[in-house]
């Protein structure tokens, strides 16, 4: 069965790196980012217009990549964790943590038992049609399915050590803007309490053997936070890269008209 790509570059120590996916419900996407060799996929269902049938066809063509598919699922409902597993996803993205026994409960609505209480509904499709026991697909699924929690409040920094000692979770994920909002600096991304309080969750999870991660806009900051420790990476989107490809476009076309 197919090893998680993103834990392997994580457990070897090195820096996993990968792009959002939240707009556009295209399987090329999924090419063009394989193609890249980019490490993970944030694709994203909380923030997107994706449907479970798009999001599960999505998640269907990055498994025919090398990228790790890990989907921020909208809420901690089972059925929601379930669905994306059971279509492919490779990880599980829970958003707004801030109650540790929520958090621990919603993941172990990831594993199976002895593990968790997920229930098994994967067929052929999901095991790439290998033959395998019940035990070898639970066994490797609670290996290899990457569970991270996201970090997008001052109540969760209050929370931080508790979260960080949630068992089963392998990574702290920050959202700058929702943690900005709540810092009461909103996208001031060098502000000074950011990196702080950004600060705080590299070393929280570096105590007790989390990866830290972080989604950021641009490969500036990628780069800063690499710098400062971060092991996870996902920086900007599909829809803003496109749109930034096409506004310097079409500038460098209306500057070639007004020469002419």
């Amino acid at each position: 069965m197919r090893q998680n790509r993103t834990m392997k570059v994580l457990r070897a120590g090195g820096v996993a790196v990968g792009i959002a996916h939240s707009q556009l419900a295209n399987a090329e996407i999924p090419k063009m980012y394989g193609a890249a060799d980019l490490d993970w996929v944030f694709l994203d269902s909380e923030h997107s217009p994706f449907s479970s049938d798009t999001l599960h066809e999505l998640i269907r063509a990055y498994r025919m990549t090398e990228i790790t598919t890990v989907v921020r699922v909208c809420d901690f409902q089972y059925d929601l964790v379930a669905r994306a597993l059971d279509s492919g996803a490779e990880g599980i993205i829970f958003p707004r943590c801030e109650d540790p026994a929520q958090l621990a409960h919603a993941i172990r609505g990831a594993k199976f038992p002895p593990n968790g209480h997920r229930g098994f509904g994967l067929g052929p499709p999901q095991i790439w049609y290998r033959t395998a026991t019940f035990d070898q697909i639970t066994v490797h699924c609670n290996q290899q399915t990457l569970l991270i929690a996201q970090i997008e409040s001052t109540q969760a920094l209050d929370r931080l050590d508790e979260l960080a000692s949630v068992e089963g979770l392998h990574s702290l994920l920050i959202g700058p803007a929702d943690l900005s909002i709540s810092l009461g600096i909103g996208g001031q991304w060098d502000h000074p309490r950011l990196i702080e309080a950004v600060d705080s969750v590299i070393a929280a999870c570096q105590e007790r053997g989390l990866w830290p991660a972080i989604q950021v806009r641009d490969g500036r900051l990628a780069d800063f936070w690499i710098s400062r420790g971060m092991k996870l990476i996902g920086c900007s989107t599909e829809a803003a890269l496109l749109w930034g490809a096409v506004e310097r476009l079409a500038g460098q076309l209306r500057s070639s008209v007004a020469r002419a």
